[in-house]
């Protein structure tokens, strides 16, 4: 029988090297529910060497449970990149902390790393803070409480609105403005890929890896230098893994210096399934009583293809991830209509029928800032300007 299970964890140091103690709760993946916590004080210690013995403590906890796959959720980027593989252990001192929470998370079906803000990890820094506030003989804070009000659930919605799959239903506090500094937020340039030829006939493009037209390539360029003028510096280009969409991105990345282009699975377009390759028209003709269920519900798909609920799961998760790699700056991400529009309506809180009256051009440029505690604004939405 599996287990699946949410590992928060923490740790800190009121000194750095100071006095420190670590925090590590296991949740039930499907409801929220805390099964085990487990919290110390360390003596004198840095805040890297509490950290990892949070996780540690945490992954020994989802042991004792018998779980199969553990999901390690962390404030620490640190810790997330090295044990994900993506950063070097530099610091000797850590490289055996590291070791035992690679030899323990081996003991698992599969282990995951994700970053989140501090203010979705409070359960687990309640904890530390508790530990080292006893270890001080300081009045102990109100831990349950400080849990109560934590968020639930395992994850958490990339976009204001979203309803991802066990994702918090928090939502940030409601301001007339968002924050002034943009520092601490990322800054999402959404692109759509530019025309190919089934984009200049109308036609449903879904999975087909149909290339960019010369008019397409010529979008692309254009696209590139709006980018670049939006931000000359960027933390990464990502893109949907068909040609469209690659070829965009590599154009924007060459004008901005020749950055690095990452391809994001979950960015691919809609599968239209039977529709593929034809007008609207001819799906109509064809189709009509598919064609209207289609129209009315997103959770309905066409012949053989996708809906538009099961796209905007995948969209949420490709922003999601982005943020979790890039916390802060800025990151393009070139992907198709359909994704495009379903992270458009989430960060407007839109209703369904904008899906069917928002039109994104071919090379259109929507950009929006997402802050960690979830603020969210649009800054823009399918700007052309560039290609006229």
């Amino acid at each position: 029988m599996s287990l699946r299970v949410v590992v928060e964890a923490d740790g800190g140091s009121r000194g750095n090297p100071g006095p420190a103690g670590y925090g590590a709760v296991v949740r039930e993946a499907a409801t929220g529910e805390v099964l085990l916590e487990r919290y110390a004080s360390l003596g004198t210690t840095t805040n890297n060497v509490a950290e990892y013995t949070g996780l540690i403590a945490g992954l020994r906890a989802a042991g004792e449970l018998n779980a199969t796959h553990v999901d390690v959720r962390m404030d620490s980027k640190l810790v997330v990149e090295q044990m994900s593989g993506r950063w070097q252990i530099k610091n000797p001192g850590l490289r055996p902390l590291a070791a035992e929470a690679v030899r323990l998370a081996g003991r698992f079906e599969q282990v995951t790393y994700d970053w989140i803000p501090r203010e979705r990890n409070k359960a687990a820094d309640a904890l530390a803070n508790r530990a080292m506030d006893e270890a001080a003989g300081k009045p102990v804070r109100d831990v349950e409480k400080e849990m109560r009000s934590a968020p639930e659930g395992p994850g958490f919605s990339a976009l204001a609105g979203g309803s991802a799959a066990g994702s918090s239903t928090a939502t940030p506090k409601r301001s007339w403005a968002p924050p002034a500094s943009t520092e601490d937020a990322t800054r999402l340039i959404l692109v759509r890929h530019g025309e190919t030829a089934y984009t200049k006939d109308g036609r449903y493009s879904g999975r087909g890896d149909i290339p960019l037209s010369t008019e397409g390539e010529a979008q692309a360029m254009a696209a590139a230098g709006r980018v670049a003028g939006l931000a000359r510096e960027v933390a990464a280009v990502v893109t949907s893994p068909l040609t469209r969409c690659t070829r965009t991105a590599e154009v924007i990345a060459a004008e901005l210096g020749g950055a690095d282009v990452t391809v994001l699975p979950d960015l691919i377009e809609c599968d239209f399934g039977d529709w593929e390759g034809l007008t609207f028209g001819e799906v109509r003709e064809r189709w009509p009583r598919e064609m209207d269920a289609w129209l009315d519900s997103p959770s309905v798909a066409p012949p053989g293809g996708e809906s538009f609920d099961a796209v905007a799961a995948r969209a949420r998760k490709a922003v999601s991830t982005v943020l979790s790699a890039y916390p802060r700056g800025v990151v393009v991400l070139v992907s198709h209509v359909s994704p495009l529009k379903l992270i458009l309506r989430d960060a407007l809180d839109a209703s369904d029928g904008f899906l069917h009256r928002l039109y994104l051009d071919a090379a259109g440029v929507s950009t929006m800032d997402i802050w960690p505690d979830g603020n969210l604004a649009v800054r823009s939405v399918n700007e052309t300007a560039h290609l006229r």
